[in-house]
């Protein structure tokens, strides 16, 4: 077993929950009682951190909401990480791909500058392009296969002859697999592409969103259960914005129990 997926597993049995928060500071969402800009959204999410790691196994900023905010944002992004116990998967969502020469300095910025425990990419540019970041053995690269927005099946449903684009991808990633430290995200929403790629890879760890204010189901997770798989369900604005008043903290809090409970 890879060192990261040893670590997954180990956040998973700690928290006793494969939830993975979303930290997606949206400035018309984040309550008003902590002012605007760059230094609002650290607060708010540092607070969110402190609250809920104890009942989580990952947090998943991603980087295109702090991107938004200029320089400010990136070090908001940088002094959350300090914020975040060790114990928690930092699961950077920046859903990098270039050509491979670009993607060591997306690989240094995200793994070395962002500290971060695991990322995103996007596969268009072939398993080979992304070795600089499943070269990181400790590391996790989670692959976008089949994702949870609804105009995504026009292209990762595209039928290639014997098998969907989604599924060829799902096979690429598991050839690539050498370190152990390669996973997929599959959308909530896509219940037979679950299904699918349980059956071609069910070694692969799963990255799931789409639960929430997507609309996808919890009950996923028994499926990646009974493929004896691991897996964390995303969550992210019916956690964060539970509440817009005082009480957000509080709100956030019994969102996530509610959310344990239900899949427990």
């Amino acid at each position: 077993m890879s060192a990261f997926l040893s670590r997954l597993k180990a956040s998973i049995v700690r928290s006793g929950s494969p939830l993975c928060v979303g930290l997606d500071p949206d400035p018309a969402k984040i309550p008003a009682h902590y002012g605007r800009g760059p230094e609002a959204a650290r607060r708010f999410l540092e607070e969110i951190i402190i609250a809920l790691w104890p009942k989580v196994a990952a947090f998943k900023p991603n980087t295109a909401f702090f991107e938004a905010y200029g320089s400010g944002g990136w070090l908001v992004l940088e002094r959350l990480r300090i914020a975040c116990p060790p114990e928690v998967i930092w699961l950077v969502d920046a859903k990098r791909g270039d050509i491979e020469h670009t993607n060591e300095a997306y690989a240094r910025a995200i793994f070395d500058g962002l500290g971060a425990d695991a990322v995103t990419v996007q596969p268009y540019l072939g398993m080979a392009a992304l070795e600089p970041f499943w070269r990181h053995a400790d590391k996790g690269v989670f692959v976008l296969c089949a994702t949870s927005n609804a105009s995504a099946s026009l292209v990762q449903d595209i039928d290639l002859g014997q098998r969907k684009l989604y599924q060829e991808i799902a096979h690429q990633v598991k050839a690539a697999n050498l370190n152990g430290n390669m996973g997929l995200v599959v959308g909530t929403t896509k219940p037979e592409a679950l299904d699918s790629i349980l059956n071609i890879a069910p070694e692969l760890p799963l990255l799931l969103p789409g639960s929430g204010a997507q609309g996808g189901s919890f009950d996923v997770m028994q499926k990646v259960k009974n493929a004896n798989g691991v897996a964390l369900i995303n969550v992210s604005r019916s956690v964060l914005y539970a509440s817009s008043g005082e009480d957000c903290i509080d709100a956030a809090k019994r969102e996530v129990e509610k959310l344990n409970r239900q899949m427990s």
